[in-house]
């Protein structure tokens, strides 16, 4: 099941009606590209959560019905990709006026360093949009790239970092 931007709206306004106090939510992935309107739709919703708002989403989450998948991670952490802790500071607040949520679009150039150690061919297709959209330049991405931490095989992300900077996306 894909979600549009309208869904994704809908499904965050229930949820902040669960919430008991403001959080801060911070999209990624195809999330975070369909609300910044760079991509029509996403297959699953993903957010990456401050450690401190982090439990309460997930008992709004379980008592607000929605029928897809849902993935979060702590403090920065999307996929296996540790963010270095100025991601907040980078990501794009979006101002769709949520009650309890403050939410943000992981900032562009992340949603590339994050999506580079899966790699498949809907992460390229996604790590080109933001290229071209955003201007993003191969030196920011290996000066990013430079700064995470991994979960998973660093060899594996050096190899999928290296195909980014090889690919010619204009």
């Amino acid at each position: 099941m894909s979600l549009d931007k309208s869904q994704l709206v809908e499904f965050l306004e229930v949820l902040g009606e669960e919430l008991f106090r403001e959080i801060t939510l911070v999209a990624v992935g195809g999330t975070a590209l369909t609300l910044l309107d760079l991509k029509s739709s996403t297959m699953d919703v993903d957010f990456t959560i401050p450690h401190e708002d982090y439990e309460e989403f997930t008992k709004a989450e379980k008592a607000t019905p929605h029928g897809f998948e849902i993935d979060k991670w702590k403090g920065g952490m999307v996929f296996s990709t540790m963010l270095p802790e100025d991601y907040l500071t980078n990501s794009i607040p979006l101002k769709l006026n949520l009650e309890n949520i403050k939410l943000y679009a992981l900032h562009p150039l992340d949603i590339v360093i994050t999506k580079i150690g899966r790699l498949n061919d809907r992460d390229i297709q996604d790590i080109e949009t933001c290229i071209k959209k955003h201007n993003i330049t191969k030196e920011q991405i290996k000066q990013r790239a430079s700064q995470i931490g991994l979960a998973g095989s660093e060899k594996a992300y050096d190899v999928n970092l290296q195909i980014v900077l090889n690919t010619d996306f204009n």
